[in-house]
């Protein structure tokens, strides 16, 4: 019983059989490209890593990294000058200031080709090194060539060739995972995405597309209710062309998804699961689930304790339609990232 509970656990997690995923068989991984420099690997411009605890020992059990250091792969060695941003912010050169090496066409000849090798991987998801002036996602300084201090305004130009190509994919820096908030909604997304694109490529049907929509319902209303009611639309009249409403609908899924979840909506969320329970609890049980739901609503819980409190009583009375909602099981629980949200 227990080893089945488990199996239907990580098919709801993963949308796939238990022995086609990772972490039982690696077959299907969730893979997660890296800024090398965060898997401890020594290849900053100071001969050093930046290692990074969540990224390399909790997360790494769960998906399969690609490591990239752009600086490394275009030839730079290690330890190396510094390079940074400089001029236009919105067209920044990528120079060496010391030697003067304008490195910007090299990169952005290397970062095109890059992509392209990734996209033949299929990444769920990517972390990027904060602040560098080719791995950085936001907030990089760009120096101007005269004087004056630099303005954090830039992308560095591997991170913007990254998300130009990939403007679905889950991005996020190492840095902004220091947010219990952020780091629960990118994981969050990285496991969507999966499902996801295990779903587009099993040459879905209308109707897989409808089951699909439903499984995700609580989790939309948990991020956004306008996305949710949008989706709804897109899959009540999908187009002629099937597969031009499959490639609308993930686009808009993981853009819903990337709206902040904030407590009033998990509890609306929770207060819709509460209610498929409500003919079947007595009313101290009821009570209870009302009362924690509002503890958490008021800050006094982490979402883990009402959603446990929740679970266990579907575990008492199944309900199949509940049961199959990726907001219950979004990630391996093993992650703890709602003890913290």
């Amino acid at each position: 019983m227990v080893e089945k509970a488990k199996s239907d656990r990580i098919h709801r997690i993963y949308g796939i059989a238990e022995t086609e995923q990772n972490p039982v068989n690696p077959v299907n991984p969730v893979r997660i490209g890296v800024s090398s420099c965060l898997l401890g690997m020594k290849v900053r411009y100071d001969g050093g890593h930046k290692d990074d605890s969540f990224v390399h020992q909790t997360l790494a059990p769960y998906v399969q990294f690609v490591p990239v250091c752009p600086e490394v792969e275009i030839g730079l060695g290690t330890p190396r000058e510094t390079i940074r941003l400089e001029g236009d912010p919105s067209d920044p050169r990528l120079v060496a200031p010391k030697s003067g090496t304008d490195l910007t066409e090299t990169m952005k000849a290397y970062a095109g080709r890059r992509v392209e090798e990734l996209a033949a991987l299929g990444l769920h998801g990517y972390i990027l090194k904060k602040d560098s002036p080719s791995c950085g996602m936001e907030r990089v300084r760009v120096h101007q060539t005269t004087s004056g201090s630099p303005a954090r305004v830039g992308t560095g130009l591997f991170a913007a060739a990254l998300m130009a190509r990939f403007p679905s994919l889950p991005v996020e820096e190492e840095g902004r995972l220091n947010d219990p908030v952020l780091r629960e909604n990118f994981i969050e997304r990285v496991f969507a995405f999966y499902r996801l694109q295990h779903f587009l490529g099993s040459t879905p049907s209308t109707a897989d597309l409808v089951e699909f929509h439903s499984r995700s319902k609580m989790a939309l209303l948990a991020h956004s209710p306008k996305h949710y009611k949008q989706l709804g639309q897109l899959v009540a009249s999908p187009s002629k062309a099937l597969i031009t409403s499959l490639d609308a609908y993930g686009r808009l899924l993981m853009e819903a998804l990337r709206v902040k979840a904030t407590r009033r909506k998990h509890v609306n969320a929770l207060q819709h699961l509460a209610g498929y329970l409500k003919k079947v609890l007595d009313s101290e049980d009821r009570a209870e689930i009302v009362a924690t739901i509002e503890d958490y609503r008021q800050g006094l819980v982490p979402l883990v304790v009402p959603l446990t409190l929740l679970k266990h009583h579907f575990r008492r009375h199944p309900d199949p339609w509940v049961l199959n909602q990726t907001y219950l099981n979004p990630y391996p629980a093993e992650l703890m990232l709602r003890n913290h949200v």
